[in-house]
């Protein structure tokens, strides 16, 4: 156990370093035991601790300190907690989830910071992933998945390297220069009033002649772009409606084919035609837990759902049959999006944590942590190689699968960053929207902030890029979505 004569140590050897100008002690005006104090100081700087406060108590009840000492608040608990780590010399491992929530609340029941109650009295390991034995159209599926996403991975590469071989890196970076210098120019070009209640959700269409809103009324809509006029209402929904996403092949086959998917809170999955304002089928299997994304596979066969009930499902569109039911978060799985091959899936969760899966195998391959709260948005770049993750510490992580790490993080928002998106094709900049209001726009490969799009007047939850690359879609809590253009002036 950590002694407070170690802490006091450490305090002291903290005034004693401000009390230096030059921030350097002296070997012969310091003991040895001061000088490790010191040393003990700078790890302890560079330690991450959970800004949850009841996380920040349950590894105080782990490691055998005082959960709370006599007029200390949440950062000075947090700073003991760090010094603590220094001293004992551990890492800064997350307590295991039931712990966390029985030393807030007594009980097996927590509630998050968006008022969802999260039941975890049998939760266990945070990094256990529970296998379930799926049915033998599973097998076939994988197979199929992994032809479908040799060849576009083929394609994807062969791209790459001819774009590489022709074009010499001082012109690749003179084009990327200018284009940031254009995406500066990105102003306001329409605001509508999408739904009386707030919305939750925008998404272009694969055409980009169309956006699809949905809201907490339970009612999803159509616009026209780029004059936001109402194309169609789309009722079926009798719970607020969570995620609305575009078949990848919308707009380009017969209007009587299916179009879109969309998910409630109450566990309700729908699926969308664009000739009938009525559902075209329903997806049964959540209920009563809320399903909060939704994705299409990139071959429009198979559509991955997540649900609060701490699993994403996989279905197949064509056998009409869940094949895949996933486990691995120890919490309500958040958001999946797919790699642009088709072969990963990406989830992330109210853990904290991110996992990457492959859909081939049905192995989690990747486990991404990170983030010191809650996983609200991802996704994958069309180079293949490159994901993003949007969090509620306000912050947006770049990660190489490659390299299997993060490579950078954005301090993007004052707030929670709802979503994060990549341009598509060419992977120039993303694009982050925020609980402070404000959408911004970052520029690749060093992801310096190009543009801040100001407007709304409250939350902004969701960010889109048209596939052409010349609108940006916002969505809020102030019930409206704007579109923002560089031909805006």
């Amino acid at each position: 156990m950590t002694t407070l004569a170690d802490l006091h140590r450490l305090r002291e050897a903290h005034t004693a370093a401000n009390a230096n100008k030059d921030g350097i002690l002296p070997l012969d005006e310091v003991d040895k035991n001061a000088q490790e104090a010191l040393n003990q100081l700078e790890y302890a700087r560079l330690i991450q601790v959970s800004t949850e406060d009841s996380e920040v108590r349950a590894y105080l009840r782990q490691l055998g300190e005082p959960v709370c000492l006599f007029g200390e608040d949440g950062a000075d608990r947090r700073e003991r907690l760090r010094m603590i780590l220094a001293v004992s010399g551990g890492p800064a491992q997350r307590p295991t989830l039931t712990d966390t929530v029985k030393s807030s609340t007594g009980t097996g029941i927590s509630v998050n910071r968006f008022g969802e109650n999260i039941s975890t009295e049998t939760v266990g390991d945070d990094t256990t992933v529970w296998y379930h034995q799926g049915p033998n159209t599973l097998a076939e599926a994988r197979l199929w998945i992994s032809e479908f996403s040799l060849t576009r991975a083929k394609v994807r590469l062969d791209r790459a390297r001819n774009y590489f071989n022709n074009v010499p890196a001082p012109q690749r970076k003179a084009k990327l220069q200018e284009y940031h210098k254009v995406l500066r120019n990105t102003n306001l070009l329409c605001s509508q009033v999408g739904d009386i209640r707030p919305l939750s959700m925008c998404r272009f269409s694969p055409d980009g002649k169309q956006l699809a809103t949905s809201s907490w009324s339970g009612l999803c809509r159509l616009w026209s772009i780029p004059d936001c006029n109402l194309v169609m209402n789309l009722r079926g929904h009798t719970a607020p409606t969570c995620a609305i996403v575009w078949h990848p092949q919308a707009g380009l086959q017969s209007e009587q084919q299916l179009a879109l998917a969309s998910s409630a809170q109450d566990g309700s999955v729908k699926l969308w035609s664009l000739d009938n304002e009525e559902p075209l089928a329903d997806i049964e299997g959540h209920a009563p837990h809320r399903v909060s994304r939704l994705a299409f596979h990139p071959s429009g066969r198979f559509l991955a759902t997540t649900c609060f009930d701490h699993s994403w499902r996989l279905w197949d569109l064509e056998a009409c049959e869940e094949i895949l039911h996933q486990e691995g978060h120890s919490k309500p799985v958040y958001d999946v999006v797919f790699h642009p091959d088709g072969s990963l899936a990406l989830t992330t969760g109210l853990d904290g944590y991110a996992r990457v899966w492959d859909l081939r195998t049905g192995r989690c391959i990747m486990f991404l942590e990170g983030h010191l709260e809650e996983l609200l948005g991802a996704d994958v770049a069309d180079n293949g190689y490159h994901a993003a993750t949007s969090s509620a510490d306000n912050t947006v992580r770049i990660w190489d699968l490659r390299q299997q790490q993060a490579i950078y993080v954005i301090p993007a928002h004052t707030s929670v960053v709802s979503s994060v998106r990549f341009e598509s094709r060419n992977c120039n900049y993303i694009v982050t929207s925020s609980f402070d209001k404000t959408t911004k726009i970052w520029g690749h490969p060093i992801w310096t902030p190009i543009k801040t799009l100001e407007g709304h007047n409250s939350k902004v939850v969701y960010a889109d890029i048209s596939p052409d690359n010349k609108y940006i879609a916002t969505c809020s809590h102030d019930l409206t979505y704007k579109l923002w253009s560089r031909e805006a002036n």
